[in-house]
């Protein structure tokens, strides 16, 4: 009788903590409508369907093994039991495709969907209700009913296996947390310069050379030297056939496809290395260790049939190998250098009457996709695919920004926005003091909880070519499980949300509740992630010669506090209320506080400086990179300095000079201007050659007061300089000044090529 009260005691609590808190499903359902009552899902339980209903088997087979692994109560197919788990999968119902309606009574839980993926998913929304590791407590469930279906069609999660190899077990858990999540894309990343991943059976070599390479896991990516002849090739790894096939079956039965990527016509050094005579050099080679490409051929010879020959019979085998309607080529960053220098390459451009390098690949990229559909496949590939004209029926995944993908969709392709702020997971999400080194980039979870896939700047045409989203993991940084967890969890959640969910539906505060339980089964799985962005956002606003600045944690229930006089801050330092204006040059340091806890390794800090251009226009001859646009076009009056990091408030310029006019608003007496400029070695950021300062009166006739010749080491690897000309008081309203592009010194990886300039404030005093 203890035993009966207790039991139920332990229902009623469950079915109150159901009642009075949202149900923690991610993504967020469409709608959820909680009833009274339970159901109990114990050893009696059946699990009932059609059982000439092939795809219902396939799905009863997976949900019966997930249950027994909770519970170990292995659910019977017995019509006549009072409790039952019916799956109910009928094609003429109007239920979105992918769809499901979850109902939950008291006897019988009932999952009904017009097709397969609606069952499992319908299933994956109930597990999420469950423990997610095996318990002796009772599997209770309050009644509800849950009608549910998705935003987007490609709901994808990519892997690079190439950088570092991970095991065929490591890609079923990976494909695991996709699929609780209810993402039905897995993009695998099978071939790129440091490792070719995939067996193909016409050429071994691709497997036997370019799968292995020299380890230096020891040194980061971008310091790791070039292989020497002699040393021995231990690191790396492949994935037979055998293993693709079992794992693209464990795939389908849980609703994911697999797209594979085989990278063409540039990040090829592994093949290359395998097979020297289908490049343009034609020159024996030892695979790339890391991110040294010095006399590495990396593409394939675009003006040799041999090499068409010898893709083709690659796809052959891939397309036998994948189901899926997409095939990815890659098509990204690819260096035509070589091609300029290659008589081949260019008697093609001749021969095929093409203008230039760009459209030689826009003629490898088609001549490829006319294959492909000859197999009865789609060609998918990065947003460079579009340089030079884009194949006819070809899907483009927008990585640099959504200009690729909007431009594609104004065309009338299919595109999958893919935008490295917010979608590349390889980026940091907090700190980045105390956290695993990254590649860079900054990429918060709310920042890609707040993510929307259709641009402003498309039409409801056009946007319909949206198919949905992805986030990207690129593995450079990413050597071990452990680390790769941490930087997709609990990131994949937030873009499973944005994905599935109504954007009206999405809430970040229900969410960052509903990921508290998520934190939970991750714990209780072993799984490593990350608890939160616990860095205070510190957001300059400068108007009118005003600084202000506005501070905000993304920590649920958190508080911030701060100081301005460069000293750490306690729990019981200045409360942030509102934002703070900076009259003075100042140092702010700020802190997440939970529960009258500092939270974090460090405080955020930032340093300020008061002077005549704040708040004031800049006009850019060159446009700012659109990938390092800092805060704004003002970013360069904004009283804020740059740090290291470099994705924070620095303005970056490819291979082009930094040319900015600011107009102060009124004519003022200045005694010097200095430019603060950043320069990290690993990242071909340099010192521009100099800095020239000019001045006017009127905005349209200026004078030249001055250049500062850059005095920094080219060999310094982390510094920030300020380039600073004082000279006699002058009258002036107006202010030019100019950094001079540099080239990467004589030493460096990319020695003699165009440099980036980083630039953070111009400072007039």
């Amino acid at each position: 009788m203890r035993l009966l009260i207790y039991s139920l005691l332990i229902m009623l609590w469950a079915v109150e903590a159901f009642s009075q808190h949202q149900i923690g499903i991610i993504p967020q359902p469409v709608s959820v409508e909680v009833q009274n009552g339970f159901f109990n899902i114990k050893e009696q339980t059946a699990l009932c369907y059609n059982v000439e209903q092939s795809e219902l088997e396939q799905a009863a087979v997976f949900f019966a093994k997930a249950i027994d692994h909770i519970s170990g109560f292995e659910l019977s197919h017995n019509l006549d039991v009072e409790s039952k788990i019916q799956l109910v999968l009928d094609s003429e119902s109007d239920i979105h495709k992918e769809g499901y309606q979850l109902t939950v009574k008291s006897n019988q839980i009932e999952i009904r969907a017009s097709d397969k993926a609606g069952i499992i998913y319908g299933m994956q929304s109930l597990l999420q209700l469950l423990p997610p590791v095996r318990t002796n407590a009772d599997l209770v469930i309050p009644c509800m009913r849950i009608d549910d279906y998705p935003r987007f069609k490609w709901r994808g999660m990519h892997l690079d296996v190439s950088r570092h190899f991970f095991g065929p077990e490591v890609i079923r858990q990976y494909i695991d947390l996709m699929a609780s999540y209810k993402m039905n894309v897995f993009h695998w990343h099978l071939v790129d310069d440091t490792g070719w991943r995939i067996e193909i059976k016409q050429y071994p070599k691709l497997t036997e050379v370019g799968a292995w390479r020299v380890d230096y896991n020891h040194l980061p990516w971008s310091e790791r030297p070039q292989a020497k002849p002699g040393e021995a090739p231990t690191y790396g790894g492949y994935y037979t056939q055998d293993q693709i096939k079992d794992i693209i079956i464990y795939a389908a039965e849980r609703n994911i496809t697999i797209v594979p990527e085989i990278e063409m016509p540039g990040h090829v050094a592994s093949a290359i290395a395998s097979y020297p005579e289908y490049s343009c050099s034609q020159k024996a080679q030892l695979p790339l260790t890391g991110g040294d490409y010095t006399g590495i051929s990396s593409n394939y010879c675009a003006g040799d049939d041999a090499v068409f020959t010898f893709l083709e019979n690659i796809l052959t085998e891939v397309v036998d190998l994948f189901p899926s309607e997409y095939i990815h080529i890659g098509g990204d960053e690819v260096n035509k250098n070589s091609w300029k220098k290659c008589e081949r390459c260019q008697q093609r451009i001749q021969d095929e009457d093409l203008k230039d390098e760009n459209e030689l690949q826009s003629y490898f990229i088609k001549r490829i996709e006319k294959f492909l559909i000859s197999k009865n496949r789609k060609l998918i590939g990065w947003d460079e695919i579009l340089e030079g004209g884009l194949a006819p029926e070809a899907t483009v995944m927008s990585w640099r920004g959504e200009s690729g993908g909007i431009e594609a969709a104004k065309m009338a392709h299919d595109v999958v926005m893919t935008p490295g702020k917010p979608c590349y997971f390889d980026h940091y999400q907090a700190g980045p003091e105390g956290e695993p080194l990254a590649i860079g980039g900054f990429n918060t979870l709310k920042t890609v909880y707040d993510y929307e896939p259709i641009p402003d700047e498309l039409s409801a045409e056009n946007a319909a070519h949206v198919l949905g989203a992805q986030a990207n993991v690129w593995t450079e940084y990413i050597p071990t499980v452990s680390h790769l967890e941490y930087m997709v969890l609990p990131r994949m959640a937030a873009l499973a949300e944005v994905v599935w969910t109504p954007a009206e539906k999405k809430d970040w505060i229900g969410f960052n509740q509903r990921i508290q339980k998520q934190f939970r089964t991750y714990d209780q799985k072993g799984q490593n992630y990350c608890t939160g962005n616990s860095t205070v956002a510190i957001k300059p606003i400068s108007e009118n010669g005003k600084l202000m600045v506005a501070l905000s944690t993304e920590l649920l229930g958190g508080e911030v506090v701060y100081t301005l006089d460069g000293s750490v801050p306690t729990a019981n330092s200045h409360l942030y209320t509102e934002p703070v204006e900076i009259k003075a040059s100042v140092q702010l340091k700020a802190a997440s506080v939970v529960d009258g806890q500092v939270k974090g390794h460090v405080p955020a800090s930032q340093s300020f400086v008061m002077h005549q251009a704040i708040g004031r226009g800049v006009d850019y001859t060159n446009e700012v990179s659109p990938f390092y646009l800092a805060d704004g076009p003002n970013s360069l009056t904004d009283g804020v300095r740059g740090t290291t990091t470099v994705g924070q408030y620095w303005h970056g310029f490819d291979a082009r000079d930094m040319i900015a006019t600011i107009d102060l608003g009124e004519t003022k007496a200045i005694s010097s201007i200095a430019l603060g400029c950043l320069q990290k070695y690993r990242d071909w950021i340099f010192m521009p050659q100099k800095v020239v300062f000019e001045v006017s009166t009127n905005g349209r006739k200026f004078k030249e007061i001055g250049e500062v010749i850059n005095f920094v080491e080219s060999d310094e690897q982390k510094v920030i300089r300020n380039f600073k000309l004082s000279f006699y008081e002058t009258q002036v309203r107006f202010i030019r000044v100019k950094a001079v592009s540099n080239v990467c010194p004589s030493g460096h990886n990319g020695a003699g090529k165009p440099a980036w300039i980083f630039v953070d404030e111009i400072i007039v005093e």
